[in-house]
């Protein structure tokens, strides 16, 4: 089992980063890989999921955020993909918060969780996290070019909402004065949280 990998983040793509470690390049998902800077060296904290068929390395800034990650992974109902969709928000405590005040409408809105697994999550996670202990480092995105809007669209594609979720606020994205891919994903979850 892996803890973290130290390297250059070597490609950037919406469900994941590569980072180059001895000449080696590990592929690993992130909620939000455009929260990472191309060709900087950085410390990422992995989290390795063997499954019947499948090896997959996920990866996360921070340890308290790789810790929840692990936490949701115990809530029943819960796969990699879907917990990384809950911890692309920007709000993090907004989501420990939601948690412990028995929010099931906020837990809905994130692509994979239905009204029983966030039932679950409530049940197995209330009064298992504290507010404030998870913080998140933003990093902006290497380099501005027209297509950062698409990078972003496309990383909530990989996030799993679907292509209407996504085409109902894009307008709203398009508007937005946004500088970077992390920027605009930042944006969009907060605008589809609110739908």
């Amino acid at each position: 089992m892996y803890d973290y990998l130290v390297g250059k983040i070597a490609k950037i793509d919406p469900a994941y980063i590569v980072i180059e470690v001895g000449g080696i390049g590990f592929l690993v998902y992130a909620a939000n890989p455009f929260k990472f800077k191309i060709g900087q060296e950085q410390k990422v904290f992995v989290y390795q999921a063997v499954r019947e068929n499948d090896i997959s390395l996920y990866g996360f800034q921070t340890q308290a955020e790789k810790k929840l990650f692990v936490k949701l992974l115990n809530v029943s109902g819960i796969g990699p993909k879907s917990a990384l969709a809950i911890l692309a928000t920007d709000d993090l405590n907004g989501l420990i918060t939601a948690i412990s005040s028995n929010n099931i409408s906020y837990l809905t809105k994130f692509p994979g969780v239905g009204k029983k697994t966030a039932q679950q999550i409530v049940l197995d996670l209330k009064g298992k996290l504290v507010a404030n202990t998870v913080q998140t480092t933003l990093t902006p995105a290497t380099e501005i070019d027209s297509g950062i809007l698409q990078e972003a669209l496309a990383a909530l594609a990989a996030l799993g909402y679907t292509r209407n979720e996504i085409k109902k606020i894009t307008p709203k994205l398009e508007q937005a004065a946004a500088q970077t891919t992390d920027e605009y994903l930042r944006l969009g979850l907060k605008l589809l949280m609110k739908n």
